[in-house]
């Protein structure tokens, strides 16, 4: 009993804070400082790219959650259409390219082209096609072309962090900025339809009490770079049978049939990334409409024919629920993983139903060491201790 109240206690307060430090937000204030911040942040990776020829749309959005921080999310690296010139290669220019738009190759007279069209050489083995041989440079330069893409992503994000990040005024000394390639969907379709590289993860982050520090100088410019935190790995293609096994506990545990709260239609999708840990990807379901009618069945509560007004009422109430339940759930279940490294991590990444006013995060992510999973699974931290050291975020309030 205790315990009990002594959790209950520390919940209060953590909710009575965070109710101050929303109350103390202009939100007006933060919104327009953000905005600028996007604008500089886009700016700043544009130029790192100028002389390169790069020309691309750069599309960043952005949240802030308080308690946590802004998080900037920029772009994937193989969904941002990217023109480059290569000196000094036979292929000077490739397109790497995303959903909807179409890879192109250029290549230098000559060469290719001449031994496919002189007869002296038809025959020979060694002759390949013009698009063939684009599809093997394809391999080679694209690895290259993410990798110098995303250092110089990285450089401008430091520049911008330490140089602009004070811009956000109204941050809380323990909140942090992000800058991230990370959205909220699975990209498994990548790999399938296009002959892209392994995805990457990019995340470059700062404290804001670092940031004070610099500002007051009392830490070098040098001293403040040092203290951005920065990953920068990718996914890899060989995965661990237990990563699978943790996939398919939740794909059922979250089947109509199962679920109490919100339910999944697709397979819930992972990715290993290099060095980091695994990220899974859930789609979160409240309700099937009944054709066109705006009426609602929600298998999960046996509500068959709703209207709007109702399904989104229920929503509302089982998002509480949800957000406990999945918590427990990863606890529950993630101790199960055994390929991961204790200082890595286990990342959920959940895309929320959709549901207009009712003032639910737009998407939940939930982050947790390796080492937090063992530790509980071994006894040496209980329940209430291993919850307590879940990384979460949340989504734009809808």
């Amino acid at each position: 009993m205790k315990k009990i109240i002594q959790t209950l206690l520390s919940s209060a307060m953590i909710l009575v804070m965070q109710s101050a430090l929303a109350q103390k937000i202009d939100q007006e204030r933060m919104e327009r400082d953000i905005a600028v911040a996007e604008n500089v942040l886009g700016t700043l990776i544009k130029q790192q790219f100028e002389k390169q020829k790069m020309f691309f749309s750069l599309e960043i959005k952005s949240n802030y959650q308080p308690g946590y921080g802004v998080t900037f999310y920029i772009p994937s690296d193989y969904t941002t259409p990217i023109v480059l010139t290569i000196e000094g290669a036979d292929l000077w220019q490739e397109r790497v390219q995303g959903p909807n738009v179409n890879y192109s190759f250029d290549f230098e007279e000559g060469d290719e082209d001449d031994r496919v069209n002189r007869p002296e050489l038809a025959g020979k083995k060694e002759t390949l096609r013009l698009k063939d041989r684009a599809k093997e440079k394809s391999k080679l330069d694209m690895d290259s072309v993410q990798d110098m893409y995303n250092n110089k992503v990285i450089e401008a994000a430091k520049t911008f962090l330490v140089d602009y990040g004070d811009m956000i005024t109204q941050l809380a000394a323990t909140e942090r900025i992000t800058i991230s390639n990370q959205g909220d969907q699975p990209r498994v379709w990548v790999k399938k339809y296009f002959n892209s590289p392994s995805r990457t993860h990019l995340s470059i982050e700062v404290m804001k009490s670092d940031l004070v520090q610099y500002k007051q100088n009392k830490i070098t410019r040098d001293q403040a770079l040092a203290k951005i935190k920065v990953i920068n790995t990718e996914s890899v293609n060989e995965v661990e049978p237990d990563l699978e096994l943790l996939s398919s506990i939740f794909t059922r545990l979250y089947r109509p049939d199962l679920s109490k709260t919100f339910f999944i239609q697709d397979n819930i999708y992972f990715e290993r990334l290099k060095d980091y840990g695994v990220v899974y990807y859930m789609q979160a379901l409240s309700a099937q409409e009944l054709g066109y009618s705006r009426r609602y069945v929600m298998p999960t509560v046996g509500l068959e024919d709703v209207d709007q007004a109702t399904r989104d009422k229920t929503v509302k109430e089982l998002y509480p629920k949800f957000e406990g339940d999945l918590k427990d759930n990863i606890l529950e279940y993630g101790r199960t993983l055994k390929s991961l490294k204790d200082e890595e991590v286990l990342v959920f990444q959940v895309k929320m139903t959709r549901c207009a006013g009712c003032k639910i995060p737009s998407s939940l992510e939930y982050t947790v060491k390796s080492g937090v999973l063992k530790d509980f699974n071994s006894g040496k931290i209980n329940k209430n201790t291993a919850l307590g050291k879940f990384e979460v975020k949340k989504g734009e309030e809808q």
